[in-house]
């Protein structure tokens, strides 16, 4: 650790070789790790890191935690099943058993904890590579554990650190138009700044537990910034940990009125975190029970009347799914995809859209089977221009 620590405080040390330094002292400080982890680092050889680093973001990622300790996150189990497929199931017996570190690791978590040291990394948050931010966050993650370290943390000014990792989305989209939003190197871009501010959110929901750092932050910026994150375009998955620390945020310090908006956060992550992932779910579950479970959830939550919900699931792409699920679906799951369509209709801008989702047969095949759902259908069916 001491050889490690030496270079990262050395100021003139490249940025290639300031990833990788930062890539080992994380894999030291982890609380647990594999033995053939371990053997694949010490090769030192660029493919066999990257696997590693690869391993260990399965084995240390913090989405894995229950994110509902925060928010309502995808229902029905369909985060278990995207697992199951992405293969992040229970390991087999080859491969299960973990060791612990030594004692001395101890000792070197006190090394990582030095003044000089997190004073270092704090300010490598503001570093302009994506990947050293995400790395450095993801560092400080694992030893901000009590209110011990807080002195140091603060003094070294992590709120602006923070601050400047967030305000990356704000710059980004100002300097982006809407050609060059189309370009294979934007599209790279708004990928890599999504991964920063998603392990900065982490960094920060962290943070919060501490009483000490609660006290001494604006939290007014941290939520104006993180409020623009959950409405830009960064994908969807990169949002969890916004909404997250958005939610946390407003039930630590409550509500706070900002001049850009003035609605509660609770429905700004409904309208840009929540709605878009039932939507993706509604669209790509692998069963029609995790369907079924996203339609309802969605249909409750535009039947509570909240303002701008049906535009948020016309905008998100949401009518061609639902008009599919009214004929593949649940006998359940569609009449909740007829009602939240049915509500979609009052509005005649999304017709077109209606109509061209093929909804008008698919309408009239359900009245003339005379299935449960046909008054329903025929509601639907009267509001459209046909």
């Amino acid at each position: 650790m001491a050889p490690l620590l030496k270079i990262l405080k050395n100021s003139e040390t490249s940025d290639g070789m300031m990833e990788k330094v930062v890539i080992y002292i994380n894999f030291i400080i982890a609380p647990k790790f594999h033995v053939h982890h371990y053997d694949l680092l010490i090769l030192g050889v660029k493919n066999a890191v990257m696997q590693t680093l690869n391993l260990l973001a399965r084995i240390l990622d913090p989405n894995r935690k229950k994110k509902s300790k925060f928010y309502d996150g995808p229902v029905n189990g369909f985060k278990k099943e995207v697992d199951a497929l992405r293969g992040d199931d229970n390991p087999t017996e080859s491969t299960r058993k973990v060791y612990e570190m030594p004692d001395s690791k101890t000792n070197t978590r006190q090394d990582v904890l030095a003044f000089d040291v997190v004073a270092r990394l704090v300010d490598m948050l503001k570093h302009p590579s994506l990947e050293l931010q995400r790395k450095v966050a993801s560092v400080l993650e694992f030893v901000v554990i009590s209110e011990s370290i807080m002195d140091t943390i603060i003094s070294a000014n992590i709120e602006s650190s923070l601050l400047a990792i967030f305000q990356q989305v704000e710059l980004n989209e100002l300097e982006s138009d809407a050609e060059s939003q189309q370009t294979e190197i934007h599209a790279i871009q708004v990928e890599e700044v999504g991964l920063a501010i998603s392990a900065a959110s982490r960094l920060l929901t962290k943070l919060l537990d501490l009483e000490q750092f609660r006290r001494a932050i604006n939290s007014a910026h941290f939520t104006k910034l993180l409020h623009k994150i959950l409405k830009s375009n960064i994908p969807l998955r990169y949002k969890d940990w916004v909404a997250a620390c958005l939610v946390k945020i407003d039930s630590l310090y409550g509500p706070i009125s900002i001049l850009e908006f003035e609605n509660p956060i609770d429905m700004e992550v409904t309208l840009y975190e929540k709605i878009p992932r039932l939507i993706e779910q509604i669209r790509s579950a692998f069963s029609l029970e995790a369907q079924e479970a996203a339609v309802v959830e969605l249909n409750r939550i535009i039947s509570e009347g909240m303002v701008d919900a049906t535009r948020t699931v016309a905008s998100e792409g949401g009518i061609f799914p639902l008009v599919e699920l009214i004929e593949g679906g649940s006998e359940k799951a569609v009449e909740a995809a007829l009602s939240i369509l049915y509500n979609l209709s009052m509005d005649s801008e999304n017709h077109a859209a209606i109509i061209a989702a093929g909804a008008v047969p698919a309408l009239r095949r359900i009245i003339l089977s005379e299935r449960s759902q046909w008054k329903r259908a025929l509601h639907l069916l009267r509001n459209l221009p046909t």
